[in-house]
């Protein structure tokens, strides 16, 4: 029989109360305190938390603070990732990150779904009156050379493509095609990203 935490991977209804997964999320969140509480030039401390809360990022990881991680464990990064302030990532589901991906502030990746239909969302009491809930989760993917700009929410079951721009304010709910500029809640494809957009010549 599988565990919650592996339904919770593999996109199936589970329990978020389970007493693993509270305990995964209740140290990502004290690791992600822990960080807030950190300067930015306390780089060695910010190191040491990081390699514990994101054990799979890549080589330049930067995040800005303040960041909430709900679990950290199930979020990977590529080289040289930054995130502006107030990075928040619900990683129910895998997150996948690409290099050289940059994030403005106050954005949100947040892979769980809560059910549509109010009876099945709704808290329920097991036998000993331990209350519970179902919710599901569907991964995020960002290819390389992203930039997510600022008060962006990345929905679960979305994958960006590589070399994307999203603009700021969007909420990204379907796949957006590589070497695209796309925005707007829907976030939709405005147009193609060509050689005409470079600033330097």
């Amino acid at each position: 029989m599988k565990t919650e935490k592996e339904k919770m991977l593999a996109g199936e209804l589970y329990d978020p109360c389970d007493n693993e997964l509270a305990q995964l999320r209740s140290n990502a969140h004290r690791l992600s305190k822990a960080y807030n509480a950190t300067h930015d030039t306390e780089t060695e401390q910010r190191k040491s938390i990081i390699d514990e809360l994101l054990p799979l990022h890549a080589e330049g990881c930067y995040l800005e603070g303040p960041v909430c991680f709900d679990y950290g464990m199930f979020t990977k990064t590529g080289k040289n990732f930054y995130a502006n302030f107030n990075l928040t990532v619900l990683d129910s589901a895998p997150v996948t990150i690409g290099d050289n991906v940059f994030f403005g502030p106050n954005c949100t990746l947040a892979t769980p779904v809560h059910p549509l239909v109010a009876e099945e969302r709704r808290m329920y009491a097991d036998t000993e009156g331990k209350l519970h809930d179902q919710e599901y989760a569907r991964p995020i993917t960002i290819g390389n050379d992203c930039w997510i700009a600022s008060n962006v929410v990345i929905c679960g079951g979305v994958t960006i493509g590589d070399r994307v721009v999203i603009g700021a304010g969007s909420v990204v709910t379907r796949d957006i095609p590589s070497d695209s500029l796309a925005a707007g809640n829907p976030c939709r494809v405005i147009r193609p990203i060509t050689e005409k957009d470079r600033v330097s010549h």
